[in-house]
């Protein structure tokens, strides 16, 4: 596939939580496609390539379409992908059904408005986290929901969730919910891939394959530190993205470094 723009919409997932650059801002698989599509852009004797992401950390799939999916439509991007509903299935109760419903639908209204689409789904936290297992049978039937619900269509689905290398630790950041530099650099790789574009062999990650092991907190610092927070946000309906804008709400250019 070769387009001259992207645009994506979703939540810390997209958003590229836990490939955090020197200056603490988030890089993420996002950013890694649009470096690869910007890439092929210009081989195939392109010029100027756009990339925006309006994702936000924290954000249910309700709030995702509402508040990014007709910003990202007005750009008229050549291709868009669209990640939510992570959130929804750590929540007590969902309709993993409607879920799968919202996401086909809004993959459906970009496709009318003549922009390429691909459903991008997380990847498998659930083996290192608490009520993993609970997390984990609503994921495997998320993913099969969107991808019956794909089936004869043209939009592309990149299923993450089902990627079995991806439930190693070792693609997960301290905190055991996002994936780390490896493990975005990994999902760019199934998104280029899933599109058709060629991966390009240099690491994406600043570590590469060899990626050090990350000092984890043990199980009660663990506690402390990141689940019992979720939780208090969750009780008190706050999120971690509030009062946060998208990082890139306009296509801006891509420029491509030596290592691309």
């Amino acid at each position: 596939m070769i387009v001259g723009s992207y645009a994506a919409i979703g939540d810390s997932f997209s958003e590229g939580m836990g490939d955090e650059l020197p200056d603490g801002s988030p890089r993420g698989w996002a950013d890694l496609v649009a470096l690869g599509l910007a890439a092929a852009h210009a081989a195939s004797g392109g010029e100027g390539f756009g990339y925006a992401n309006f994702a936000i950390r924290g954000r249910l799939l309700g709030p995702i379409l509402a508040e990014q999916l007709q910003p990202a439509i007005a750009l008229g991007p050549e291709l868009l992908t669209i990640n939510g509903g992570g959130n929804d299935i750590m929540r007590p109760r969902v309709s993993v059904a409607a879920t799968a419903d919202r996401l086909v639908a809004a993959a459906g209204e970009a496709t009318a408005a003549g922009i390429r689409v691909a459903i991008v789904s997380g990847g498998d936290p659930t083996r290192h986290i608490p009520l993993g297992p609970f997390i984990k049978a609503r994921g495997d039937e998320l993913a099969l929901a969107v991808r019956e619900r794909l089936d004869g269509t043209a939009i592309a689905y990149i299923d993450n969730w089902s990627d079995a290398a991806l439930t190693d630790l070792r693609y997960w950041s301290v905190d055991r919910l996002h994936l780390n530099a490896l493990g975005h650099a990994r999902v760019a790789g199934n998104v280029l891939a899933g599109l058709g574009v060629e991966v390009p062999e240099a690491a994406h990650a600043p570590h590469g394959e060899g990626e050090p092991d990350i000092a984890r907190p043990r199980t009660a610092e663990y506690w402390r530190q990141y689940v019992l927070p979720w939780i208090g946000r969750r009780l008190t309906g706050r999120s971690s993205g509030d009062g946060r804008t998208a990082k890139r709400p306009t296509l801006l250019p891509v420029e491509l470094p030596g290592s691309f």
